[in-house]
């Protein structure tokens, strides 16, 4: 007999009746067997209702889990797909920033070039300039200077003329402090 056939319940053994023939079982006995016969069926249904409850609620708990592990599973997945694109993303922009810092570094050593350039050429303008007036200082310290040798050599001739030693003695003074001088 399979499960599917043949179903007995506590009530079925309740309701058993048995014919009574002479020399049969004692009826006390079997309605008591028939009694805890019940008595376990009921026990044993009750237990399996139990049991399937408690398969129920743990099959509904497995498939909670489950589904936790499903949306953690996917949770993760997402965050390493984040966290590439992320890197992605910085890898990008680091790239970007050092470009930008590359190409604004050469505009600043272009401009600083540039400057440098703008002031050795000023530094070269005024060195012309100030060696053109030294030149031009110097040419007339040599013409003054020139003119007061003239100066001074007429007075030592007008001296001269006027003749005498004390003239003499003014005379070498004038060119001792004429050779000084030079």
């Amino acid at each position: 007999m399979t499960d599917d056939a043949f179903h007995l319940t506590s009530h079925d053994v309740r309701a058993q009746e048995f014919q009574r023939v002479m020399r049969g079982y004692d009826p006390t006995q079997v309605e008591e067997f028939k009694q805890r016969l019940a008595e376990e069926i009921d026990r044993l249904v009750r237990e399996r209702v139990q049991l399937d409850e408690r398969v129920k609620g743990m099959s509904e708990q497995l498939k909670s889990y489950r589904d936790r592990e499903r949306a953690m599973n996917d949770a993760l997945v997402s965050a390493q797909q984040l966290r590439t694109e992320m890197q992605t993303q910085v890898d990008r922009e680091r790239e970007v920033a050092v470009r930008e810092a590359t190409t604004e570094g050469e505009k600043i050593l272009l401009e600083a070039r540039t400057e440098a350039e703008r002031l050795l050429q000023q530094a070269r303008t005024e060195e012309q300039r100030l060696t053109h007036g030294n030149d031009l200082a110097r040419r007339q310290f040599q013409t003054y200077l020139a003119s007061y040798r003239q100066l001074l050599e007429r007075q030592l001739q007008e001296l001269a003329v006027l003749g005498g030693d004390a003239a003499d003695s003014a005379a070498d003074e004038l060119q001792r402090a004429y050779r000084r001088q030079a």
